[in-house]
């Protein structure tokens, strides 16, 4: 009977060692000071030689490791080496799927077409392997975004190291996103019908959903009721501006009827997500102070009259012309791609957005998109510790080795199923 007992804890235990996250980092103790590395502050700044302390969670200093100060705790020498805020990743669904054909594990949608009351957060994993996979290459924080129906529910911002949701939780209830209809259509080629774009005759009945639902969501919440409408009153941030709507939509058309309807129903606070077509619209965009998350620029234009590379340069035109600009996750395979978010930065950076501005989108400026740039998204004293250390540029593929990475001070396990099989794996070609 004991043996058969201490059997099932010993298998318990082998299959708890396979499928365990990383051990969450305690809270910070020790202050540390770096110093020697080269500081990408996330706000177009750039120090060499740079000394960076942090205590508590916070940083303390930032400036020249040539300064005649006292180092707190302790000491890091990263001379030769790089300093970045943590990257940010948008528009993410990380946390809410593991597999996606195990259906216990896929919780990124919900019943139903307007679901501004789903919240996202509620569903985060915490554990998963994922989430714990984005670390090495210096992605710490997310906005996990829900998905599905024409209103999908209500995002969440997260950092990436946590035993729970309720403690990766940076901000809750962000926003609320809005997948907005597009005014062409195309056949289904697979059952005969003529694949060519025309114009969809459904789009203002689909418009007029939208605004009806909006306009009753807006009466609602502008009187007292005994009669509780989740949906409805989960709009009330829209209106009152505490919350902002993502609009997740393309074409110049349907941009522009996105944001003058909203207009028109007195939400301010918006964001355009995908945004193909902004490039046209940018009066519009910056008169209404709208900033765009940009799809992943490693894809093929959606239109044959697009230039060949529209996907790759549309950050830098609308960066020139005064838009703030994030990268977003949106596109298939998005979890498993999400780990790109920094190379994804590098590709614009390699058409045309100067380099530190390519660090900025995903940092300092994906900070100001999701409202928390008053404490993260930037090396600067009081601001959250969250940053790392990579052997070189963090944006190129083959010098992105991060050795050191920390949030709100807590130095993090960068350990991941897929470390551990590359060390694996070598040590076997080693050994032969």
């Amino acid at each position: 009977m004991m043996k058969n007992i201490l059997k099932i804890v010993l298998f318990f235990a082998f299959v708890g060692n396979i499928v365990a996250q990383q051990t969450p980092a305690s809270k910070q103790t020790t202050a540390f000071s770096i110093e020697g590395a080269t500081a990408h502050l996330g706000n177009g700044q750039v120090i060499e030689n740079s000394l960076i302390m942090f205590a508590d969670g916070k940083i303390t200093f930032v400036g020249s490791a040539m300064m005649k100060i006292a180092r707190m705790g302790t000491i890091i020498n990263a001379t030769g080496k790089h300093i970045y805020p943590g990257f940010i990743a948008l528009d993410a669904t990380l946390g809410l799927v593991e597999i996606d054909a195990v259906k216990a594990s896929d919780d990124e949608s919900e019943i139903g077409i307007m679901n501004p009351h789903v919240r996202s957060l509620i569903a985060y994993n915490a554990e998963s392997k994922l989430v714990e996979s984005m670390r090495p290459n210096g992605i710490l924080m997310a906005q996990i975004v829900p998905k599905g129906g024409t209103i999908s529910g209500t995002s969440s911002i997260v950092q990436m190291d946590a035993w729970n949701w309720e403690d990766a939780t940076i901000k809750t209830d962000d926003a609320i996103h809005l997948n907005w209809p597009g005014s062409f259509t195309s056949g289904r080629w697979w059952l005969g019908e003529d694949p060519a774009l025309k114009p969809n005759p459904e789009y203002p009945k689909n418009i007029d959903k939208i605004n009806s639902f909006l306009t009753d969501a807006k009466h609602y919440n502008s009187v007292k009721s005994d009669i509780k409408h989740l949906p409805f009153t989960a709009t009330k941030g829209l209106f009152d501006g505490s919350q902002k709507l993502y609009i997740h939509v393309n074409g110049q058309k349907e941009i522009t009827d996105a944001i003058n309807i909203s207009k028109e129903l007195g939400i301010k606070n918006l964001v355009i997500v995908r945004g193909e077509g902004a490039e046209k619209v940018t009066d519009l965009l910056i008169s209404n102070n709208i900033p765009v998350i940009l799809s992943r620029p490693h894809r093929n234009p959606n239109s044959e009259d697009d230039a060949y590379d529209d996907t790759y340069t549309i950050a830098k035109n609308l960066i020139e012309k005064g838009v703030l600009v994030g990268i977003g996750m949106e596109g298939q395979m998005d979890r498993m791609n999400t780990r790109n978010l920094p190379f994804y930065a590098g590709t614009f950076a390699a058409f045309g957005v100067e380099k530190e501005k390519a660090v900025q989108m995903i940092t300092g400026d994906a900070a100001k998109i999701l409202g928390i740039d008053a404490f993260a998204g930037t090396l600067e004293v009081g601001k959250d510790a969250t940053l790392f250390i990579s052997d070189e540029d963090a944006l190129d593929m083959r010098t992105n080795q991060i050795s050191d990475a920390y949030i709100q001070g807590r130095k993090i396990s960068l350990e991941t199923h897929q470390t551990k099989l590359w060390k694996r794996y070598s040590n076997k070609f080693k050994a032969e």
